[in-house]
């Protein structure tokens, strides 16, 4: 438990558990079919009644300085989801391989993905590893401005921050720099004043040696092209997919639900938003619902 929150961890035998009992309850699953891609979405459409979309919100948030298309700068999720198949025992093109043995780490982004990236690359063992944060160090006590029952304006600290590493508070990446490989070998930053300008502070600037960034700096809602452009269905200010009180899109017949629907957030919220979705979907094909 962390800040009187207990945590919620989706143990992955417990995903293969509720798998195997959908399967045999009359589940069909395809693997590997991007629709929009591999099968477009008019031909999909015409096989089903009601559709739910619970993609995930996996659009992330790039930087845009000189340099980034230098080799050694990864989104965060490449890492997290190849370190994911490497702990399930799958096997890892070596020419593909995100890996931070021996190397000198950078991880731009403060939040839950970025103290996931800090966790993963200490089990990796690292020379080194900073984890750059655009906004203030926040106080070690709740902050007046957060008075209860707000969400708490306070410093935070994960486990994988007690084990080591180095933050960097109101840092703004400048720019990349590489060697004669096109492998990036340095990041240069400028601090900065507080939000909303995140102004620079004058001769401010300082530079890190680096041989991998790691890019943690939240997500944009769902990825658009395919599947969302086809289907054509509205958008909030955000870039989530819209819904009504009862989880539908603009599209009759298609709803949405979990991260998608609300962008980037807790499993408890997508499994919350899955149950309200089916009777949503229950009652579009029903007329009523008697789901809970």
């Amino acid at each position: 438990m962390r800040y009187g929150v207990p945590d919620f961890k989706l143990e992955k035998h417990l995903l293969d558990r509720r798998i195997e009992q959908m399967e045999k309850e009359g589940i069909e699953f395809k693997m590997r079919t991007h629709i929009g891609q591999d099968i477009q979405v008019a031909t999909w459409r015409r096989g089903f009644d009601a559709i739910l979309l619970a993609g995930g919100a996996e659009k992330p948030r790039d930087i845009n300085v000189p340099g980034r298309e230098l080799k050694g700068i990864h989104f965060a999720m490449e890492f997290l989801i190849q370190q994911n198949r490497r702990c399930a025992g799958d096997h890892i093109e070596s020419q593909g391989e995100i890996n931070a043995t021996g190397k000198r780490v950078a991880i731009i982004g403060g939040g839950d993905t970025g103290a996931d990236c800090l966790g993963t690359t200490h089990r990796h063992r690292p020379l080194s590893v900073h984890q750059l944060e655009i906004m203030p160090q926040p106080p070690e006590q709740r902050s007046p401005q957060t008075p209860w029952p707000l969400w708490p304006l306070m410093l935070r600290v994960e486990s994988s921050h007690e084990e080591g590493g180095i933050r960097e508070w109101s840092a703004s990446t400048v720019r990349f720099t590489g060697d004669s490989a096109g492998n990036v070998a340095r990041l240069e930053a400028v601090r900065v004043g507080p939000p909303p300008k995140f102004e620079p502070i004058p001769q401010s600037e300082f530079s890190l040696e680096v041989d991998l960034v790691l890019l943690a700096m939240g997500f944009l809602g769902p990825v658009q092209n395919g599947l969302i452009e086809q289907l054509g269905v509205q958008l909030d200010p955000r870039g989530n997919v819209l819904t009504d009180e009862n989880y539908m899109t603009s599209a009759p017949g298609v709803f949405a639900a979990g991260d998608m629907h609300r962008g980037q957030s807790l499993v408890v919220w997508a499994i919350s938003e899955g149950r309200q979705a089916a009777r949503g979907i229950d009652r579009f094909l029903m007329g009523e619902s008697w789901l809970l």
